[in-house]
């Protein structure tokens, strides 16, 4: 991601500071952080000079354009080459730019440059949307990520570094000596590589000013995060804009100044009135082995899905044929009643040994839980007797809310041979939360991955997926 940031000492050694160690002034080596001016030309108009760091300028000067409104999409892009050795950057555009265009000075560590920030005046204020809901743990996540990814940052503190979190990892990372072009430079990085950032979370180190909220906003984003505060002016914007805005993200800790719905007041409390249900069946014939023993992190797959479900509900409970198998995990371990009906079985054994009014279930395969769909599908309770998620494929049964009410129909169902999950839905109420709801809280339906050979498998312990 992050690459070294040179100097311009001769030799290539790096030029001598004295440091104050608390008692006096001793020598010491010190990298500067580079900046490179770039003269930017479009259709043959001398437009501006950008003042930034050396490396991926190419998604700089795309970036900018964006921003300032030059263009929409990569194929508005007909030409674009920059070079660093000479210090400037020509690009050809469709359309023709503006004439008359008046430059703003803005707030930007590094004399930011701007023909047209994006500006919420005028705009109807937005509600913030029910989701996606962001619990804290994803804010301290994303922070943590951003700052992995600044190895130039942590190294001299002159680098400024952003990036867009899409719920379980940095999708996209930029850093600058300005704080304004790491926005930028996402922007162009998003552009030219097709990838949508609405609804997405950025992650910034600076402090968010009011031309990077008011252009967060125009790209889509939903939530920002800063390890500092922001500016007035960045809260009224964000505010205006529907975006939730949170700053000094440290340690365990950070601060909401707009829309805090999205961030549920009680994302870390357990789910009250739900038993989580971890179906752990099947023959896994294609991995050879049961899948739930498999060894992960120190212990066996399922005792990290069992920890996962303990931090969400107060009773989790184990369905399995063979319940002996399993009498190293601290929880209830409960039989099928109808032995040999499939998934179906392990949810009319869960209903009928439950201590709650419902039940979540997934399945003993499925290790990418993600916590906040889980809150979202069980807030959705009150409304149905099953509430599923839609993925890629149609439903997911084996990632729902079920209530007891359904147990007389299940057992009719089970009785006439059918164990198909899905068999009895046409007779109960059933809320479907459709495939674009999901992706808002869940990019990619990562979610309902499940480890099904021992190739899945490999590159799951081994992180790659």
């Amino acid at each position: 991601m992050s690459r070294p940031h040179g100097n311009d000492a001769k030799g290539g050694d790096p030029p001598r500071v004295l440091r104050y160690d608390g008692r006096r002034l001793v020598p010491a080596d010190h990298v500067p952080v580079r900046e490179v001016p770039v003269g930017l030309t479009v259709n043959g108009v001398a437009l501006a000079t950008l003042i930034a760091s050396p490396d991926d300028l190419h998604f700089l000067v795309a970036g900018f354009l964006r921003m300032q409104g030059l263009i929409r999409s990569a194929g508005d892009l007909l030409t674009l080459s920059v070079c660093r050795e000479s210090g400037t950057a020509s690009v050809r555009i469709r359309g023709e730019v503006p004439k008359g265009i008046t430059p703003t000075l803005t707030s930007g560590c590094g004399a930011g440059i701007s023909f047209h920030v994006p500006d919420a005046a005028g705009r109807p204020v937005q509600a913030p949307s029910a989701g996606p809901f962001v619990p804290p743990e994803t804010l301290i996540s994303a922070m943590d990520a951003l700052a992995r990814a600044s190895d130039a940052y942590r190294g001299s503190g002159g680098i400024h570094s952003a990036g867009v979190w899409d719920g379980e990892r940095l999708l996209l990372f930029a850093e600058d000596i300005g704080r304004h072009n790491t926005i930028d430079r996402l922007a162009g990085q998003a552009l030219l590589t097709g990838v949508d950032l609405s609804g997405r979370i950025l992650v910034a180190s600076g402090r968010i000013s009011s031309e990077m909220a008011a252009k967060a906003g125009s790209l889509g984003i939903s939530v920002i995060a800063s390890r500092t505060s922001p500016t007035d002016l960045a809260v009224r914007i964000c505010g205006e804009l529907g975006i939730t805005l949170v700053g000094y993200v440290r340690g365990r800790r950070f601060n909401v100044y707009t829309h805090p719905l999205r961030i549920p007041a009680r994302g870390t409390e357990r789910i009250p009135g739900i038993t989580g249900v971890i179906l752990a069946g099947g023959r896994s014939t294609r991995m050879g082995s049961d899948k739930a023993l498999l060894p992960y992190q120190g212990g066996r797959f399922i005792e990290g899905i069992l920890r996962r479900m303990e931090d969400l509900f107060e009773e989790v409970i184990v369905v399995t044929a063979e319940p002996g198998r399993y009498d190293f995990l601290p929880c209830r371990r409960v039989t099928d009643l109808f032995p040999g009906m499939g998934a179906l079985g392990g949810i009319h054994a869960a209903l009928r040994h439950s201590g709650s009014e419902r039940i979540f279930v997934v399945a003993c395969d499925m290790p990418h839980l993600a916590p906040d769909l889980i809150r979202h599908l069980c807030s959705l309770a009150e409304e149905a007797d099953v509430v599923v998620p839609e993925g890629e494929g149609g439903l997911e049964p084996l990632h729902a809310v079920y209530r007891k009410s359904v147990l007389p129909v299940v057992e009719e169902t089970l009785r006439n041979g059918q164990c198909r999950v899905v068999s009895f839905f046409d007779r109960v109420r059933v809320h479907r939360m459709s495939r674009e709801a999901v992706e808002r809280i869940v990019p990619g339906f990562s979610a309902f991955r499940n480890i099904n050979t021992p190739e899945e498998y490999y590159r799951f312990r081994d992180g790659g997926d």
